[in-house]
């Protein structure tokens, strides 16, 4: 299973990696957004993980334009905790919402719940 992880915290994105390469996932993280939608085009993802304020086009607008497109299963894990902005991300496309600072193996969970979910679904 490919998991994509969209962190500008070098030291989350390594984290959260660590913890999804002792489940075996293979990871492929960004600190940034730009490269995204190309690097989308030629490697399957499974599940992202996608931070909120990142560089470049922020995640909502990013996951907003990975929806036009695909359907993998989407969690932000961000520091944005309003509920407007949990409304928001869960509206305009995200399958889960966790903020930091989060428990790394509740995020797990949660890649293991929506992977069953969706690979069931498809």
């Amino acid at each position: 299973m490919h998991i994509l992880v969209i962190d500008d915290e070098i030291e989350i994105a390594d984290l959260i990696e660590i913890y999804l390469q002792n489940e075996n996932y293979i990871v492929h993280k960004f600190y940034e957004s730009k490269t995204i939608l190309d690097f989308l085009e030629t490697n399957p993802i499974d599940l992202a993980i996608l931070d909120v304020m990142i560089p470049e086009k922020d995640g909502f607008s990013l996951c907003k334009e990975i929806r036009k497109k695909y359907t993998f299963p989407i969690i932000f894990a961000t520091a944005k905790v309003e509920d407007l902005d949990k409304i928001s991300g869960l509206t305009i496309g995200a399958d889960d919402y966790i903020t930091k600072p989060f428990e790394p193996l509740e995020l797990v969970a949660r890649v293991k719940a929506q992977l069953r979910r969706y690979k069931n679904y498809n």
